[in-house]
């Protein structure tokens, strides 16, 4: 079986979401499996300074924009097979991945025409891929292009990671996009008389495949849809929710390159002095008793992150304290500062990312609050558990399908992992914050079992590629 990935992102070349996460441990789960996997990525600088080019693996010809250009081949830093493609007068600039030029549509299309003559031909040394497996609209043409190519092809798989991205561009690009006119229309790439790079592979892909079981169901309704309802409803034989996992070689804190102090379930004591340095290093109260909270996202309303601002006086006035970590609004990074500004051994806000920062923040808080309004699946709560720092989570996406509530109930029958709250509101949030404050102080020896259950929970890549593998295999089949 031969399975070639199509993706903007990969961990650690190029990051700007959890994609690049997903891509850096997925293809090794998979080849532990005995999968021949390979990936296919633009040249961006990241990606052609970080990896082993061992050669051109032939010239693609025919590209949207372009015309003709190289494809390297060459090792990820994990020995993965890599194919790039090398355009630099698309790839090789300033700014992110997504860094907008009035381009970008000929970028990726550029990717996703690459990726299916690759599906069609193979390369230079005669790999030919049997499954063509795109991640997210950047490689949305690339099941259209071979759908439409006549010849035959590779089965296709597209992954949503989140479906508010989608790249939508004017219908007047469909010739440069190299697109025939019979292939714009409701059952094909029009929507709303524009051109859906995403809606494209949702629509020609032989699977869709979402990053939880629950986030599958949510996107056939219309208040997550966005405008795609229908489709997915549609395609529901097709389309299937496979749960991210989580690298624990990365984000262990038995392992984690940046803790000075590392701890597992059995040996928790270090987790108190991760703590104790965490509270340093942000100019808090150096009190072991105080509960500290602490986020790690973007800051955005998407994620809750209004929610928490609201409940940040409150958490001061339980004695908690709260630690933030990301970027995004002015208007919650402002709002953070004011609060950090006026509580200052109690709040501290760095704004901007920082991975070891990230690694530290998991180690030394006690619990991790995500109050996401919708989350595809989350890779931080998951992070979280595996550090002992217990997530506070609203009922949604991978969030509802990964943290199990501590209600009396469930800290009875020893299955708690966490706190998750429904309702979207403010309210809802401050009154689990109030929740996990009292566990916290009045039963410590309770909240401590449920950290080791919590750290003992397997959301390893090893589950989730098997599930990949059984898809493929379907698909074969």
């Amino acid at each position: 079986m031969k399975v070639l990935h199509v993706s903007a992102e990969l961990y650690p070349l190029v990051k700007v979401g959890g994609l690049a996460d997903v891509m850096g441990a997925l293809p090794q789960a998979l080849k532990a499996l005995g999968v021949d996997v390979r990936i296919l990525m633009p040249g961006f600088p990241g990606v052609m300074n970080g990896i082993r080019i061992e050669g051109e693996a032939g010239q693609i010809s025919g590209l949207p924009g372009v015309g003709a250009a190289r494809l390297l081949h060459g090792r990820t830093p994990a020995d993965i097979p890599i194919y790039v493609l090398d355009i630099p007068t698309f790839y090789n600039r300033p700014g992110g991945p997504y860094e907008e030029s009035g381009d970008s549509h000929l970028k990726f299309a550029a990717l996703s025409c690459a990726a299916a003559q690759l599906g069609l031909h193979g390369d230079r040394a005669h790999w030919k891929p049997t499954i063509v497996h795109c991640h997210d609209w950047q490689s949305g043409l690339a099941p259209a292009y071979l759908a439409l190519s006549g010849l035959p092809r590779p089965a296709t798989v597209v992954n949503i990671h989140n479906l508010a991205y989608q790249g939508i561009y004017p219908s007047t690009f469909l010739k440069e996009l190299q697109l025939p006119p019979s292939a714009f229309h409701l059952e094909g790439v029009e929507f709303m008389g524009n051109i859906n790079f995403l809606k494209a592979g949702l629509t020609y892909a032989d699977r869709i495949v979402t990053v939880s079981p629950t986030y599958a169901q949510e996107i056939q309704r219309p208040e997550w849809g966005w405008y795609l309802e229908g489709l997915l409803t549609r395609r529901a034989k097709e389309l299937v929710g496979i749960l991210n996992g989580a690298d624990y070689e990365v984000w262990s804190p038995a392992r984690s390159a940046h803790l000075e102090c590392h701890y597992d379930s059995e040996r928790l004591s270090g987790k108190k002095i991760c703590k104790n340095l965490l509270q340093r290093e942000l100019g808090l109260d150096e009190n072991p008793g105080t509960p500290l909270f602490t986020v790690i996202s973007r800051l955005a309303p998407q994620k809750g992150l209004d929610m928490v601002l609201e409940n940040a006086e409150y958490l001061v006035s339980l004695g908690a304290q709260l630690a933030i970590l990301g970027t995004g609004e002015p208007m919650l990074e402002k709002g953070f500062q004011r609060v950090a500004k006026a509580h200052p051994n109690q709040v501290a806000v760095r704004v901007g990312f920082d991975e070891g920062l990230a690694h530290r923040f998991l180690a030394g808080a006690d619990a991790l609050l995500m109050p996401s309004r919708q989350e595809p699946c989350g890779l931080t709560q998951l992070y979280a558990l595996r550090f002992g720092t217990l997530p506070v989570v609203r009922r949604t996406g991978g969030l509802a399908d990964t943290v199990v509530d501590a209600s009396p109930e469930n800290l009875a029958n020893g299955t708690a992992t966490g706190f998750v709250f429904g309702p979207d509101s403010a309210w809802v949030l401050g009154e689990t914050l109030g929740r996990a404050c009292e566990l916290y102080r009045q039963n410590p020896r309770t909240w401590t079992e449920v950290q080791r259950r919590a750290m003992k929970q397997d959301f390893s890549w090893k589950a989730s590629a098997g599930h990949y593998l059984d898809l493929y295999q379907g698909l074969l089949h």
